[in-house]
């Protein structure tokens, strides 16, 4: 096979992949550059089970999204109305309980990279305004079609870099790997394992707009069928899986047992991040993995900013028969302001930030589980699309799980 055939091939791919894409720029942010290395640095190896189960259990609920928007032909909020207009409005109000401490939690991580990585050029505050700004006038342009573009160059960068950083650790690290798996057993530790989880791979909801993402892909690529969107989804799912045990792996090569602790504040906590790959990779690769670690986070608030106001616009449209054509921008306005807002009320506690968004998210996430499964195995989806008996088991198990896992902090955590 010659070089053109190749490139050819991968092209192809590579136009095929989106939404999947998307999804992992989505998750692949404050669950992995905060919450896992966080895991490693005071947990060692310990959590990977957490992981690896939070991935597994929630598998269904994600892949739903995608699924029934494709095999529909319209997004899980349509879904949402046919089961009970009551729904929709549940929806709404989660969506508006948590979609600014999301999207303010991820900005102040972005702003605190750039800051990191330009010096004192400019303050931590101006650098959350300029992004925000920056990523809303990008949606206002170039809507769906810039980040579908954008989004698969930035994972690429991505995944090299911290594969690389992970192996070049491990190469170094000094100490017996222990592998031994644990479960926290103060008030602390079980609140961080429920925040761990809470956004491991990513909060529930977004597989909501995964759903919308697959219509906005089924515009630009006419022959993106379901079995595509299908493997664009667990081509974005399973690289979310194992950037995160990387992640995890690099906090325990390069912090575990050294009596250091990660920084509530965005400033401090992005050079910690930063210093933590050049210390197993060298002082030449600081702006690489700034520049990478940046655009991991960038992704992430310019996914979020653009989601949170198509799911609210079309939600509103359908909860109030509105056919407003504005609505997208009315709501990318209102979240952009209110991330601002909350920055400056916040500016100083990006930790406790990052666990209120990421504990509301677990809290909420037995509901978006009910709902999608309900919703799957309706007679609103074809039914050559519902979930398989397997499905349908690890659907089951994924919402005892979830509501188990949900008394069991509102019991032993608070």
């Amino acid at each position: 096979m010659n070089s053109k055939n190749v490139v050819g091939k991968i092209s192809n791919i590579l136009k095929k992949l989106g939404p999947g894409l998307l999804f992992a720029g989505a998750a692949i942010g404050v669950s992995h550059l905060v919450q896992s290395t966080k895991s490693g640095a005071d947990f060692g190896l310990g959590l990977i089970w957490a992981l690896l189960i939070a991935n597994l259990f929630k598998y269904p609920f994600f892949q739903y999204g995608p699924k029934y928007a494709l095999a529909t032909g319209e997004s899980m909020l349509h879904g949402y109305k046919k089961l009970s207009r009551s729904i929709l409005i549940v929806y709404f109000i989660l969506t508006i309980a948590t979609m600014f401490s999301i999207q303010t939690a991820v900005t102040i991580v972005t702003a605190g990279i750039a800051k990191s990585i330009s010096g004192d050029i400019l303050s931590i505050e101006i650098w959350t305004v300029l992004i925000t700004i920056f990523c809303s006038l990008i949606l206002v342009i170039g809507r769906y079609k810039t980040l579908d573009s954008i989004i698969k160059y930035i994972i690429i960068i991505l995944a090299i870099s911290t594969v690389t950083a992970t192996l070049v650790a491990g190469t170094e690290f000094e100490m017996e790997m222990n592998f031994n798996q644990v479960f926290p057993s103060d008030s602390i530790g079980i609140i961080f394992l429920i925040a761990f989880m809470g956004w491991m791979p990513a909060p529930l909801d977004v597989s909501v707009w995964h759903s919308i993402w697959a219509l906005e892909k089924k515009k630009t690529l006419k022959n993106y069928s379901l079995k595509n969107s299908m493997f664009d989804f667990n081509v974005g799912y399973i690289g979310t899986a194992i950037l995160g045990i990387c992640f995890i792996c690099l906090g325990y090569f390069v912090m575990y047992g050294s009596g250091e602790t990660f920084s509530d504040s965005a400033g401090a906590f992005s050079n910690q991040l930063i210093e933590m790959y050049t210390s197993s990779l060298g002082n030449w690769s600081y702006y690489i993995i700034g520049i990478a670690a940046f655009t991991t986070m960038l992704s992430t608030t310019i996914t979020t900013l653009d989601a949170s106001p198509r799911a609210m616009s079309e939600t509103t449209k359908l909860i109030f028969d509105n056919q407003s054509k504005s609505g997208y921008l009315i709501w990318l306005g209102i979240l952009a302001f209110g991330t601002i807002t909350i920055f400056f009320a916040f500016s100083s506690q990006m930790g406790l930030l990052i666990k209120i968004a990421t504990i509301l998210s677990f809290l909420t996430a037995p509901f978006y589980a009910i709902i999608n499964y309900i919703l799957i195995s309706s007679e609103n989806t074809p039914k050559i699309n519902r979930p398989s008996k397997f499905m349908h088991f690890l659907s089951i198990v994924g919402i005892v799980y979830l509501i188990g896992f949900s008394i069991f902090f509102l019991i032993k955590g608070i």
